[in-house]
């Protein structure tokens, strides 16, 4: 079990204006630990009368955030806000996108599975356009993506190039993002910080009823999952991985490296896609 350390940090930038530096080294991964100081954080967030905008983004120049923790997921540690990751998942979106408050994810670096999903729940995506890369992996591990991913992405790109994303299981980087409409916009590196700082500040001028009141008026018009959905969602993933594909795509991952700092991390979708067509070629011989 691994020793618990704080992941998130929170930067009281004005009264209305906070910033989250996620923190989970190496490989910043979604862990329990992680989820337990998010629902804490959501704790803080409904209190607060006077917070407009929460801005995440990673300590970690290689991860935004990398998919969960496999080996520890199952874990409920003993600290405030910890929770069964599978069933209260849906929970925790669900109020990240009912909140009052504005979420915006400022990607850079890496965003596998959970940790597109997580962009995916918040309220914006402004991305780095040489380093943020995003990917739902699961069906090249035999599985399928939960967490909401299918559910944000046909909202946001629509059918074809939510199948599209969701069934190649590649990476997608900023500009593309941005063409199919799951990042807001996609800004050169060295201006990304400023250009989410200062919009961040813009929002977090104005009155919260009307930040509030639009955004609710926003959720009912633009197909926002329902808490039901993402229960679905995580349920039908917590089935898949038992699926004979899944578990022995699990065993051939862990081989290569997944959950360890390398190369298989670092290009987990080019690597999976390699691994399935030299397993092709050889079926074919």
């Amino acid at each position: 079990m691994k020793e618990q350390n704080k992941r998130l940090t929170i930067v009281h930038e004005t009264n209305a204006y906070w910033r989250v530096v996620l923190n989970n080294p190496p490989l910043n991964m979604f862990d329990p630990w992680m989820f337990a100081e998010l629902n804490t954080l959501m704790n803080e967030v409904e209190k607060d009368e006077n917070l407009k905008v929460i801005v995440f983004e990673s300590a970690n120049e290689d991860f935004f955030m990398d998919h969960h923790d496999v080996e520890n997921r199952t874990i409920v540690p003993d600290q405030e806000g910890a929770a069964p990751f599978f069933y209260e998942w849906p929970n925790f979106v669900t109020r990240l996108a009912n909140s009052p408050v504005i979420s915006i994810a400022k990607v850079r670096g890496r965003a596998w599975a959970q940790g597109f999903e997580f962009a995916l729940a918040c309220d914006m995506r402004f991305a780095s356009k040489e380093r943020a890369q995003f990917a739902l992996i699961e069906a090249g591990g035999g599985v399928i993506p939960g967490g909401g991913g299918v559910e944000w992405l046909s909202a946001l790109v629509g059918r074809s190039r939510a199948l599209e994303i969701v069934l190649s299981a590649d990476s997608y980087d900023a500009d593309l993002g941005e063409l199919y409409g799951f990042v807001n916009r996609s800004i050169p590196d060295a201006e990304l910080d400023e250009f989410v700082d200062k919009f961040a500040r813009r929002v977090a001028s104005f009155e919260k009823r009307a930040l509030t009141i639009g955004k609710k008026m926003v959720n009912a018009r633009a197909g926002v999952p329902s808490q039901a959905d993402l229960f679905t969602s995580n349920y039908i993933l917590h089935s898949a991985d038992l699926w004979p594909e899944g578990l022995k795509h699990y065993k051939q991952m862990s081989m290569l490296g997944l959950g360890k700092v390398g190369d298989f991390e670092l290009n987990m979708p080019a690597r999976l896609g390699d691994n399935a067509s030299s397993k092709n070629d050889v079926s074919e011989e």
